[in-house]
């Protein structure tokens, strides 16, 4: 009886255990950065950046042979054939079996034409806000956007005009106030999570139809869950512990995949700004930034890691006004 209740105990505490180690394996410990050391360390890199070729080329790889973004990133019929199931990214247990109505929204194949050549991923942090990085951001090729963010005149100056590319989260507009938003981003590609969650893919599927039945010039692509699920696992290998990364870092990872160079602006998860004085979430609001929602702090660091080897340049703060593009 007294080794029956003694194995029994050590089977509880094997148990308590295995939950300790999978709690950690979940949400591990360590130690970030006070926003004013990671300001301190940015003031002091300042603007000084060296293109890195053999870095950028070795990423390119990396995530190539990881997440193939050339021929992963969106839903298209080449890779996605009807009958098909797509298993959601951002839910377990769920999953779309492509059919005649889904089949038919997806373009034929990948229609970038890559590689792309110098990239701007615009976040759409506060830091950005009288950054005066609009001139510069408009010089790129090609220019990614985070969920649709106002490009109006007031803005022009700190966020530019042009647009290439953006990705789309928020679903829950009207069908009038979507096309009547979709207006100001012209001929471009806009990017949507269908197969994320499952609420999200008969509004994506909806927001297809309304450009199509105005003529719209934009080009749907729908975000491949595969791409982005395995995205997701590369960052984590790499120390990002959020459950879903953020858009911003999708894009970047994306533009790290197609580009042969690649610039961010607007990515700074911090309540501080540079000077030190309080920042807000977005260039647009004055909401102070939640920044454990994704882990952003997280993603901010491993890119600025890849900016100081010179494999991603990230603009943070001011951006000269006249500077000689390498």
């Amino acid at each position: 009886m007294v080794l029956r209740c003694y194995r029994g105990k050590l089977s509880v505490w094997a148990a308590l255990c295995l939950l300790v180690l999978c709690w950690f394996y979940v949400y591990p410990v360590y130690r970030l950065p006070r926003d004013k050391d990671v300001a301190e360390e940015v003031l002091r890199q300042g603007d000084a950046w060296t293109k890195n070729k053999t870095g950028i080329d070795l990423f390119r790889k990396l995530l190539s042979e990881c997440c193939d973004p050339g021929r992963m990133f969106a839903v298209t019929k080449e890779n996605s054939p009807m009958g098909k199931v797509l298993w959601y990214d951002g839910e377990f247990y769920h999953s779309h079996t492509v059919n005649n109505e889904t089949y038919s929204l997806f373009v034929q194949d990948n229609p970038l034409h890559l590689p792309l050549k110098k990239c701007a991923v615009v976040g759409n942090g506060g830091i950005l806000r009288h950054s005066k990085c609009g001139r510069d951001i408009d010089q790129a090729d090609f220019i990614m956007r985070c969920n649709l963010p106002p490009l109006s005149k007031e803005y022009t100056e700190d966020v530019g005009t042009r647009h290439t590319w953006s990705q789309f989260q928020n679903l829950l507009w009207s069908r009038k106030a979507f096309v009547d938003s979709m207006k100001a981003y012209g001929s471009s590609y806009i990017y949507m999570p269908a197969f994320s969650m499952k609420p999200g893919t008969d509004l994506s599927l909806r927001a297809s139809y309304a450009l199509s039945d105005t003529s719209s010039n934009i080009t749907m692509l729908f975000a491949n869950p595969e791409f982005l699920r395995t995205v997701g696992k590369f960052w984590k290998s790499r120390g990002v512990h959020a459950k879903r990364l953020s858009t911003g870092l999708f894009l970047v990872s994306l533009a790290l995949g197609l580009c042969e160079e690649v610039t961010a602006y607007g990515f700074w998860p911090f309540s501080m700004g540079l000077d030190e004085q309080p920042i807000s979430h977005h260039y647009y609001d004055n909401i102070l930034p939640d920044k454990w929602f994704h882990a952003m702090p997280e993603e901010f660091m491993q890119l600025w890691h890849l900016h100081k080897s010179g494999t991603l340049r990230m603009r943070v703060g001011h951006c000269p006004l006249q500077e000689a593009r390498s």
